[in-house]
């Protein structure tokens, strides 16, 4: 059996998940429920990395913390920098446990932290 963890993010408005989920950091919708005159509920995925985003009460609450394991992270951090996105121009940092990181809070408080451990 593969198992395989998916974190609930809550969100408050579509467009503004959509502005930054889809269009900026490169994710795509693979379903959704709901919208308009009901609260949201949909699977985004970019890559090895699956996302649930909801607008439901009681789902989950803002300010949750995912950590992604992600190769390559010079060159998502320089693709993210080119389409030169108004809310957020994120950084590469050197973390403690032998890894570069780069940080990025989506419009609702939750923190997406990209971190890619330095070969030996």
């Amino acid at each position: 059996m593969d198992t395989k963890v998916i974190p609930v993010l809550r969100i408050f408005d579509v467009k503004k998940a959509n502005e930054f989920y889809i269009k900026w950091l490169g994710f795509k919708t693979d379903w959704k429920d709901g919208g308009g005159k009901t609260p949201l509920y949909t699977q985004i995925s970019r890559e090895h990395i699956t996302l649930h985003l909801s607008e439901h009460y009681g789902d989950c609450t803002p300010g949750s913390k995912v950590f992604i394991h992600y190769d390559e992270i010079k060159a998502l951090h320089k693709k993210l920098l080119a389409k030169k996105y108004k809310y957020y121009k994120p950084g590469l940092e050197e973390a403690p446990w032998n890894a570069t990181i780069m940080q990025v809070s989506d419009p609702f408080g939750n923190k997406l932290v990209f971190n890619e451990y330095h070969k030996k």
